[in-house]
């Protein structure tokens, strides 16, 4: 059979992701504060997109309508009115501002007879007047400094505190130090005795017993019963078998409670107090109010900038004067500009769309709480508006709903269903209600006498709810509780 090459023509239908597909998809799954940055940064590649100010509403009025306004972007980008996500707030506090912000605002100024500012680059920034935290290299080795006994003592103790954790434990061995100090292990162990002498107590240990036992040191508790406990029976006050520990002793209970009281009063995580412990803020994307029965949705568009189209470079596309490459550049960015707008208000009404159709199957939740969370997957708000589960899988990502009870995460509505011993199976529960109710039954449990997982279990059938040891075991490390012995209070 003879083989030859020859040319052929055929039609096919193919999905391709457009530039601006891709910026709208990207546009949905951002939160409010990646939507601001990312306008900001659209702003900086787009000459023709501009902040709209107050005043500027007064100039070129917006449409009512806003499906008017996308047509007429459409059928002629060279006419584009100015847009904004809607209309800007007129009123504005009376307030002398220049008066109250005196020295510290970016105009040079003499008026306290500290100098003038040649520029506005040379007025210092406020973050010069935030005092920042300590941190715990910082604190040991300003220590470490006047106690060093020679440039060699002083890097090999640097190197020990370089190699801390942030619980304040050193995480290298006195092998490895000494490899990198180029010194014998013999000198990194007399330096690192000296590092644990440092503030705060227990600091440079190679394990919880030695953290222990450096903090009885520093108490003249060395030669201690609770030193003796820390050494050797360690693992028995981890189960809280008191009993185990006054036989093994041969001491009486009041005597080993004490003991126990002073090993209580350590701190096993020594640099606790140089943690970063920064609050971490989540800004709500939609609001939830109740007013009277219902309950109203308005979404957070605070600090968003309200776009427009640039008056001067909109009137540089219609001059017939300028160049054409000038032209058809500025006419491709205006219609960047205009998907941009359009994308960030379909992207509004999205969200809106979504969280109107998610409490709508979440009323009993507004209503009465935790316990009447349903259980709800991405296909029911799907099929509700019509959309594909992955759109609403973007709109509800790293998104946030304040309400009556609380703010939550827009995922946090959508849970798996626990099933019922009898009854109407077709009324699940939802697994967050389910963890409520294990949190209440070990609220009010009795600290002395803990409940098993299996006795939770128990309970929970009892309330008429399916539900496998196991299961209870998993939600009860997700809410933070240990097990039974783990939770037992000694005395």
């Amino acid at each position: 059979m003879a083989m030859e090459l020859h040319l052929s023509q055929k039609q096919t239908q193919t999905m391709i992701m457009t530039p601006q597909l891709q910026q709208a998809i990207k546009l949905l799954q951002l939160n409010q504060l990646e939507l601001k940055d990312e306008i900001y940064q659209e702003m900086l590649e787009n000459p023709v997109l501009d902040m709209a100010a107050p005043t500027d509403n007064a100039e070129a009025p917006l449409e009512s309508s806003e499906s008017a306004r996308d047509q007429e972007a459409e059928s002629s980008p060279q006419h584009e009115e100015e847009f904004a996500g809607e209309t800007e707030d007129k009123i504005r506090e009376e307030f002398d501002w220049e008066n109250y912000l005196g020295e510290y605002s970016s105009s040079p100024s003499t008026s306290l007879g500290m100098g003038s500012h040649e520029t506005p680059e040379e007025t210092p920034s406020f973050e010069t007047f935030m005092a920042s935290k300590t941190s715990l290299s910082e604190h040991l080795s300003w220590q470490w400094r006047f106690v060093a006994q020679s440039q060699e003592d002083f890097q090999r103790g640097e190197t020990i505190i370089g190699n801390l954790n942030d619980d304040g434990y050193l995480m290298a061995s006195v092998a490895e130090i000494a490899q990198m100090s180029l010194c014998q292990t013999a000198e990194v162990e007399a330096t690192l005795t000296r590092v644990q002498e440092l503030d705060p107590p227990g600091i440079a240990a190679r394990d919880l017993t030695e953290c222990l036992l450096l903090q009885l040191a520093r108490l003249n508790l060395q030669d201690s019963l609770a030193s003796v406990i820390c050494k050797f029976h360690l693992k028995l006050l981890e189960k809280k078998d008191l009993l185990g520990l006054c036989r093994i002793l041969q001491r009486d209970k009041e005597e080993v409670m004490a003991a126990v009281d002073t090993l209580k009063s350590l701190d096993p995580r020594p640099a606790r107090a140089f943690a970063s412990t920064d609050p971490i803020y989540v800004i709500p994307d939609v609001y939830i109010s109740k007013i009277g029965e219902d309950y109203v949705i308005s979404l957070n568009e605070d600090g968003l900038p309200k776009l427009k189209v640039n008056k001067a470079y909109r009137k540089m596309l219609t001059d017939k004067s300028a160049p054409d490459d000038t032209r058809k550049y500025l006419s491709e960015k205006l219609k960047g500009a205009v998907f941009l707008i359009r994308s960030i208000h379909q992207r509004q009404r999205t969200i809106y769309r979504v969280t109107e159709s998610i409490f709508k199957f979440q009323r009993d939740f507004l209503d009465y709480g935790v316990d009447h969370l349903k259980p709800m997957v991405l296909k029911d708000v799907a099929d509700d508006l019509g959309f594909h589960e992955s759109t609403i899988s973007r709109v509800t990502s790293n998104k946030y709903v304040d309400t009556p009870r609380g703010v939550f995460e827009l995922k946090y509505f959508f849970d798996s269903p626990i099933s019922r011993l009898s009854g109407d199976a077709s009324q699940p529960l939802s697994s967050e209600s389910v963890k409520n109710r294990i949190k209440q039954i070990i609220g009010a449990e009795d600290p002395k006498k803990p409940l098993s997982d299996q006795r939770i279990v128990e309970i929970l059938q009892g309330s008429n709810i399916s539900i496998a040891r196991r299961t209870v075991a998993k939600y009860r490390e997700i809410l933070g509780f240990g097990s039974s012995n783990e939770r037992r209070q000694m005395f």
